[in-house]
């Protein structure tokens, strides 16, 4: 009897293990490679180039705030919205002001330019308690 209840016990920690590292459970850890960025031609054409539709998401349980990203300036022939993604010097964007990026509600934007733009993550802020 003691023996059966050993092995219940160590199969079921082996199982909660299991499902800690699969999920990304406790201790998890995120990082910037979290963040995905997606992006696709809406169909539409500003000034006879093409708009572009930019989706940052967090894949990370964890919410990640001051999202940096490489943008170069985000060069575009239309205004784009500056409380999703702004330039803060002639090489980087901050998106959503700084605010937290959290899984499942991702940041949106548009611009339009001849060919789609690079946006590398360059670094952002984990917040995971």
């Amino acid at each position: 009897m003691a023996n059966s209840l050993r092995l219940f016990f160590a199969l079921l920690l082996l199982l909660l293990l299991l499902l800690c590292i699969v999920h990304r459970g406790l201790g998890a850890t995120c990082g910037v490679s979290d963040i995905a960025i997606r992006q696709r031609k809406t169909g539409a054409t500003v000034e006879g180039k093409p708009e572009y539709q930019v989706l940052v998401s967090n894949e990370c349980r964890c919410p990640q705030s001051k999202v940096v990203l490489r943008c170069y300036g985000l060069s575009s022939v239309e205004a784009v919205n500056r409380r999703a993604i702004r330039a803060v010097d002639e090489e980087r964007c901050i998106v959503a002001d700084g605010r937290p990026v959290t899984k499942g509600t991702p940041v949106k934007f548009k611009y339009a330019w001849m060919t789609p733009q690079d946006f590398p993550v360059v670094s952002s802020l984990i917040h995971c308690h």
